[in-house]
């Protein structure tokens, strides 16, 4: 069993390297036809990587071990949540499952990860960012936490792999209102994480706005690749969670040659779509205001709660 765990979190970890640029690029592109501009195409980060990872890295004067360090820790971590998350297969280790909360834990390293390089140049903006950063990481991780604890509960276990099993066992939980308030709530969420509008815009270097982006400004070269690319791997690994419990169908439940060729076309076809859908969205969402955006976190917990609220009362029920 941890033999095949190994080859299935291999197999994630190539998929998702694999197609999480792949996927920037497609929104990036969906954004630029409806807006009625060509674009750079789909393949661009893959382009910007390759030219990142060929600079020199420069460290800008007075920074520490911590803005070499944190590019390196938010990809090992980003790397950690695509192996541990379900995308593919069902197939886990038996002493370390990809429990809720173990992959939440992970997600918050490189969170933390990601503003003390913001931190450790010591410049406004990278301190703006960074501060902005963490007051929204405190109201999204604990909406990703009880929303996917919601659809826990009538399995009797956290485990995200047999979360997804249960849901492909009994479809009609998929559209019940508990799994419709839960996924609303994590869809919300994993948006916030993620830097997309309405909380983040991605594309922006205005002063006012920037929240992501003012954490890497000091960073360069190699650096500032690996900090893309962790950002780029957590909206694949966050987008493709959702999908595979809003859509559980095409996942694994065996490792077989076939069963993850399955696994993988399913998973390109959820990820696109969801992908593109946030992508045509963003274009009629205009960024909120900063004082209004944990408004719109706090309702989406207020949605997961009733979501635990509503699970509890139809497990008793």
């Amino acid at each position: 069993m941890n033999a095949e765990a190994a080859v299935l979190a291999l197999a994630q970890v190539v998929a998702m390297v694999s197609l999480s640029p792949l996927l920037v690029g497609m929104m990036r592109q969906v954004r630029a036809r409806l807006e009625g501009r060509a674009g750079a195409g789909a393949l661009q980060p893959w382009r910007d990587l390759r030219k990142l990872l060929a600079k020199e890295t420069l460290q800008a004067a007075g920074t520490s071990w911590v803005s070499v360090a944190g590019p390196t820790v938010l990809i090992v971590s980003s790397l950690l949540v695509c192996a541990m998350t379900p995308l593919l297969g069902t197939v886990t280790f038996t002493s370390v499952p990809d429990d809720l909360f173990v992959v939440v834990s992970v997600l918050l390293i490189g969170t933390v990860a990601v503003a003390l390089v913001g931190l450790d140049a010591g410049t406004a903006f990278g301190g703006m960012g960074s501060s902005r950063h963490m007051t929204i990481a405190a109201l999204v991780e604990p909406t990703v936490l009880v929303s996917v604890y919601a659809l826990s509960i009538p399995v009797g276990s956290s485990v995200l792999s047999q979360i997804v099993a249960a849901r492909l066992d009994d479809p009609a939980s998929v559209a019940s209102p508990v799994s419709l308030l839960a996924l609303l709530a994590l869809a919300v969420a994993v948006v916030a994480e993620t830097g997309r509008l309405p909380v983040d815009n991605p594309n922006t270097h205005l002063e006012l706005t920037m929240v992501h982006e003012a954490m890497v400004l000091e960073s360069s070269g190699r650096d500032l690749a690996w900090l893309e690319l962790g950002s780029w791997l957590r909206l694949g690994a966050l987008l493709g969670l959702l999908s595979t419990l809003l859509m559980p169908w095409g996942i694994a439940t065996e490792l077989s040659a076939g069963g993850l060729l399955l696994a993988s076309g399913a998973l390109v076809a959820k990820i696109a779509i969801t992908g593109a859908l946030l992508a045509g969205v963003e274009v009629f969402l205009a960024k909120l205001r900063l004082f209004r955006i944990p408004e719109l976190l706090a309702g989406s917990f207020v949605l997961a709660f009733l979501a635990v609220t509503a699970s509890y009362l139809v497990v008793q029920a």
